[in-house]
């Protein structure tokens, strides 16, 4: 049997286990040996990419439960198409005959606490962004805030989603408030829901809710190619989306995506809808509560569970702590020095966070191992 080729190794690249999560700062996550089987195979022949497109986003719709799909190379990019999409079915005009003018003067509403270093790819797009409300409780937003907001300009209200529990700033429209006013008006709503499943189901209840579109990352939990998003909603705008995103002229020859990718992010999805989500997270479950027993008792490390994550998404992990206030920096330093590197987030000024949906047992294992021996070193 052929070895399989070390190209970190070749290149001199550190492989690290990844304990953060799916942040694309450390490539997402893992693929499966289906999915990249489907992708090297997609990689040996030649095919007319509009006939593979029309298949496979039949085929992604069915999937998640939805009118039409479409794949992008990236959850940014499938935004900046979506927004370009909504202002192009305002006008009636392919986005590409628009003219400056046209495009400034068009209007994206966003609730100010859903502002993110995200929204540049709405912000691109060149029409104006309309904000909406504080990003905090002192007056939270109200329907009439949003109504308030919108005018002859808006082709779109963009609603950044994330379940409780996540970084999100508090005092936005709830969404469902949010739909209830467009749906007045007739607006579209686009959900950036890039880092929403799990729940698996956030897939097709969005816009089963009424959302116009929701945007999903296909290289996070979905476990397709990091360069791969998702978008699935309304057959209504995904005829403007499909004249706008590639291999169409004009912003989606900018986000050009390969027939590999296209057909590596429906074989990630088609695991993802069969998978048995009940049975990882006990998985998870598991590890955690063997972790914490692990340290039970040290005077120097103690482990607590955390749920929902930092994402907002209802899966486990942990927290790791450190008795030495103000150590974490430093932990970190040595967990990603160390070998195995181990590449994490800081959870508080003495804590790191441990999250499962990333990992492997023998991974988990190694990391035990290694927080073990950086507690005498801090």
């Amino acid at each position: 049997m052929a070895m399989t080729r070390d190209i970190y190794g070749e290149l001199g690249v550190r492989k690290v286990i990844n304990a953060a999560g799916t942040y694309t700062m450390v490539g997402g996550s893992r693929m499966s040996e289906a999915t990249l089987e489907a992708m090297n195979a997609a990689a040996r022949d030649h095919v007319v990419l509009k006939e593979l497109q029309q298949k496979v986003h039949g085929r992604l719709a069915e999937l998640t439960r939805n009118e039409a799909a479409f794949v992008t190379n990236g959850a940014a990019a499938a935004l900046h198409i979506a927004a370009a999409a909504c202002i192009a079915k305002k006008y009636g005009r392919l986005y590409r005959a628009l003219s400056p003018e046209q495009i400034a003067k068009s209007e994206i509403v966003i609730h100010r606490a859903h502002r993110n270093p995200y929204d540049w790819s709405v912000r691109l797009v060149g029409a104006k962004i309309v904000e909406v409300g504080f990003p905090n409780t002192i007056l939270p937003t109200t329907e009439d805030d949003l109504e308030y907001a919108i005018t002859e300009n808006t082709a779109a209200i963009f609603y950044f989603f994330m379940g409780a529990g996540g970084w999100m700033a508090p005092g936005a429209l709830g969404f469902e408030g949010t739909l209830r006013v467009a749906a007045r008006h007739g607006i579209p709503v686009i959900v950036d829901s890039a880092a929403q499943v799990p729940p698996v189901d956030n897939l097709w209840r969005l816009t089963e809710m009424g959302a116009t579109a929701c945007v999903f990352s296909g290289g996070k939990d979905l476990r397709g190619p990091q360069a791969s998003g998702l978008i699935v909603g309304k057959r209504e705008l995904f005829s403007w989306i499909e004249r706008t995103a590639f291999p169409e002229y004009g912003v989606g020859r900018m986000f050009k995506v390969g027939r590999e990718e296209i057909v590596g992010l429906l074989a990630a999805v088609e695991q993802y809808v069969a998978m048995d989500h009940g049975a990882r997270a006990a998985w998870a479950e598991r590890r955690i509560a063997s972790t914490i027993a692990e340290f039970e008792g040290d005077p120097v490390v103690s482990v607590r569970r955390v749920y929902p994550n930092e994402a907002g998404q209802p899966f486990p992990q942990m927290v790791i702590s450190f008795a030495k206030p103000g150590c974490a920096a430093e932990a970190l330093r040595q967990l990603r020095e160390g070998n195995p590197s181990i590449f994490t987030m800081a959870a508080d000024d003495r804590s790191v966070f441990v999250n499962p949906m990333t990992l492997r047992d023998d991974e988990i294992d190694a990391i035990v191992s290694r927080v073990g021996e950086v507690k005498n070193s801090l």
